[in-house]
Formats: structure tokens, sequence, C-alpha cells
């Protein structure tokens, strides 16, 4: 018998509402996407292409209902969210994005840290290192270790090469940086790489003789400066406590020598940072930097030791990042140029189709194959980091030893490779989902310190946390307010 519709309950739909749909006018292509707002959400794909949606603009775009008539439908469709008749092409032109975005990749190492000493003259609470009094000069790197080194620098495909020297306090022990140089220099005349310098140092040696030689050798100088002078003598303590007055000191004489462009300073995030981001702002201002790096603790060596890395969370550094970027932010709408660093990172990943050389920010991880350490002992590692853990007696990324391994075994460690085997963020849990995935990074010495895992739970995670939320408040400040979004804009590094 046929059922008599008209005497089904009122509360049923008409058949049509059961019946599958037309098929769309268009194709869609992978995405992710996650709430940024009670009412909007981000979608993203692969390549870091991204747009901001409402929720009924997100349920249409999905059922295959948005009218090609539609500005929303024009924008999808130009990032590569969804491709029609009239755009064929879309699926090769996403992957020449994707190659681009990881063209660093194939250029392999090319940032090699030099830790030329241990012996450092100031005792900081968060340092990573475990350093050494000035007068333990058993922990200053040898000549032959420096000259194996260079050999192995050189032994990378990277068209780009720096060297950066590190303590301790590289002044220290300056005669071997300018052995470093002089023979990294002679040895480039037949290499012919892009060949770049930096000195990480506090400033406290600098003197003429530096000075000339690092002019002479176009060497850049990376200080630290914490903030106005209590907080910075509080966070970076030295005998005699004129560690921030040297600092000062030291920075205008390499700006005056070198230049204001050869000298840069990082700050890291104290408890007592928290409550002063505006004047640590002002700090930088006073001391003619045009950018600030806000940083929080790393968890790692000394700052373990000294529950430097416990006395916040993220939550709050949080908090101290929005208040020092809206007052950034307004510093550059009374027109004076200033940068938060990290967030220029960001920005340029979420603007531009080109990677960042930052570390962190990789897929996958920078270690190793973007930069590598070698010890003052001659101990290779797959980053800065890895050398930290190993001073607390955790040596999973210890690559090997200069003269004892060749290049190819160092570089083929099997902890290298496993770490960045799971470290690509396609195919890692919980990141391969994220709408947030294309603008960070993996980090598996942070997730290994942190949770004993090369990918970690991702919910138990500040590295995580801090690009969802670094974004997300990007992302917001980008849609919400035309003014800020032409000064975030000229943040993007081309």
């Amino acid at each position: 018998m046929t059922p008599d519709y008209k005497s089904l309950p009122q509360g049923f739909k008409p058949l049509t509402a059961y019946q599958a749909p037309l098929e769309a006018s268009y194709k869609i292509l992978p995405f992710n996407f996650t709430r940024i707002d009670q009412v909007r959400y981000l979608v993203s794909n692969d390549a870091g292409d991204y747009f901001v949606l409402r929720r009924e603009e997100l349920i249409d775009f999905v059922n295959g209902e948005l009218s090609q008539e539609s500005e929303i439908y024009r924008n999808l469709r130009a990032r590569h969210f969804l491709y029609d008749e009239e755009s064929d092409a879309a699926i090769d032109l996403l992957a020449i994005k994707i190659r681009t975005k990881f063209a660093k990749v194939r250029n392999f190492t090319s940032l090699h840290l030099f830790v030329v000493t241990l012996r450092c003259d100031y005792s900081c609470p968060y340092c990573q290192v475990s350093r050494q009094t000035e007068d333990e000069k058993s922990f200053d790197m040898s000549e032959e270790t420096a000259l194996q080194g260079i050999d192995f620098v050189f032994k990378s495909p990277s068209p780009s090469v720096k060297i950066e020297f590190q303590g301790g306090e590289p002044l220290l022990n300056f005669s071997l940086v300018k052995f470093i140089v002089e023979k990294a220099e002679e040895r480039n005349k037949s290499e012919k790489r892009d060949l770049e310098f930096v000195i990480a140092t506090n400033l406290s040696f600098i003197d003429e003789g530096i000075l000339g030689f690092c002019e002479e050798h176009g060497i850049y100088i990376s200080t630290s400066l914490d903030g106005p002078a209590p907080l910075h003598n509080a966070n970076r303590p030295r005998r005699g406590k004129d560690g921030h007055k040297k600092t000062l000191e030291g920075i205008q004489k390499v700006q005056e020598r070198l230049g204001p462009d050869h000298v840069s300073a990082l700050m890291t995030t104290t408890r007592a940072s928290l409550d002063y981001p505006r004047q640590i702002i002002d700090e930088y201002l006073d001391a003619g930097f045009r950018s600030i790096f806000l940083r929080p603790i790393s968890p790692y060596g000394f700052a373990l030791k000294t529950r430097q890395a416990e006395k916040y969370n993220f939550e709050r550094f949080f908090e101290f990042y929005q208040e020092a970027m809206d007052y950034i932010l307004d510093i550059n709408r009374h027109g004076v140029d200033f940068v938060e660093q990290y967030s220029s990172l960001v920005l340029t990943k979420l603007l531009s189709p080109f990677p960042t050389g930052y570390v962190d920010l990789q897929n996958p991880a920078g270690i190793g194959i973007s930069a590598i350490v070698f010890n003052y002992d001659g101990g290779v590692y797959a980053s800065d980091e890895g050398r930290m853990l190993a001073e607390m007696g955790d040596e999973t990324f210890r690559l090997g030893e200069l003269g004892e391994q060749t290049y190819e075994e160092i570089m083929l460690n099997p902890n290298l490779h496993g770490a960045l085997e799971e470290s690509i963020t396609f195919s890692s849990p919980e990141c391969s989902e994220c709408a947030f995935q294309p603008f960070c990074g993996s980090d598996p010495v942070y997730h290994h310190a942190t949770q004993g895992d090369w990918v970690g739970h991702k919910e138990f995670s500040a590295f995580c946390e801090r690009t969802k939320k670094v974004t997300g408040y990007l992302i917001r400040k980008l849609e919400d307010s035309p003014e800020d979004a032409e000064i975030l804009q000229s943040w993007v590094k081309a």
C-alpha cells in the first residue's frame, strides 16, 4: 500500500530535504578550520593561504552552496580553497606555492654555531648554559677543533653560510674568534659562499681592537637587553652590578663604529619582566633600536635548576605580549617604525609565499638541517637547546664529535632522522588537522625536554599554545583594524 504522505505528522520534513543535493559548481581543495572568536572561523591550506569566514559562510562553502558571483567565492578560489571549470590550473599552482614554502629545506644547513668558550662574567638565573668562571680556560675551544668545525661548515651545500659565535661569553676567547673568521674567509675564496659572521656577546669586553676587527670583516653583533637598569641588573646579575651600564655603553660603541644595523638585542621575559612591557620597549627605543623580540624563558639548563621556567605560565606571558603589542602599534601610529620580531616572522608566514629562516618555525624541524652547533669540546649538537640538554645529562641530540665521525655519519645520526621524520607537521597527531599548522613549526627538542616525546601532546604544549594565540591575535588585528593591518603588513620580510 502506498503511504499517504499528507497524513504524516507535521514534524516530518518534505521529501526534498532527504534527497542528495545537486552537484556543486565547484570542487573543494584540502583545508583545515578553527574558530577564532564567537562568530568567525579561520580556514587555511598547506600552502599557508588563509581566509576568515563567518559560520554561515563556512557552512555554505562546504555544502557547495556559494554563489559564483559572490566576493567570498572569488577570494576562496584565488586562495586555492576551491576550483571550478575556469581554474583548472589551481592544483598545479597550489603545488608551486607549497614548493616555494619549503625552499629552505633544499638549501640545507646555513647557520653554524661555534661555542668558543663556556666562560662568562655574568650569573644569569635564567641562563640555558652551564657557564664557567672567567679563569676556567679548560672550557675554551681549541684551534684544532675550530678547524674541524670550519671543514664541517663548508661541507654543507647551502649557498649562504652564517657562523655565529656563542658562549659563555665569546669575547673572553676573542683570539679564537679571530682565528675562525680569518680561516673561514680564506677557505671561502675558493668556496665562494655568501659568508656572514655574528658574535653573541654581553659587550662587557668590547674595545677598539675588537670593534676594528669587526668593522674590517663586516661582523654583526647580537647582545642582550632585558629592560631598564633595575630589571636588567636583576635578570642578568654581574659582579660590580654594572651590567646595564656596560651593555648600553657597548651598544653605543658598536652603533657609532659599525652602524646601527650591525647590532641587535634580545630580551628574556622573566617573572619580574611581566609587569613592565612598556618600560622594556621604551628602553629599546632609547637605546636606538627599532625592533624587539618578546621571548619567554626556555626550559633548559640553569633556567631549570633555578626554577625560572616555572615562575609563570604562557597565559600570563600572552597578557604581557598583548599589552606590549598594543603599545608597539600605538608607537607606530604616532610615526615611529618599531617591530616585534616574533610577530614579524609569523606575519611573513601568513602574508607571503616565502619561508622564514627562524629555526623554531620550520616544518620539518630546523634542528640539524637549518642550524647546527659545535661545542667547545668538539661535540656536535642538533641545536643549541640540544647542547643545553646534554649539559643536564641528556645526550639525545648529540650527533657526534668533530674529528671522530665524518660529516655524513653525523648528519645521518638516527636520532636526528627520527626527530625530523616525526616533526613533519603534515602527519603529526593534532598538527595535521590544525588550521594554524602552516604558520607554526615543530620543536622536537622542546617537546622531548618537557614531555619526553619528540612530537608531544599538543594540548599540553606551550610551544603550540604560543603559535595559536599569537597567530590568532595577529589575524584578528589584520581583519578588524585597517590601520593596524597596514602597520603589520609593513613588518613582513620579503
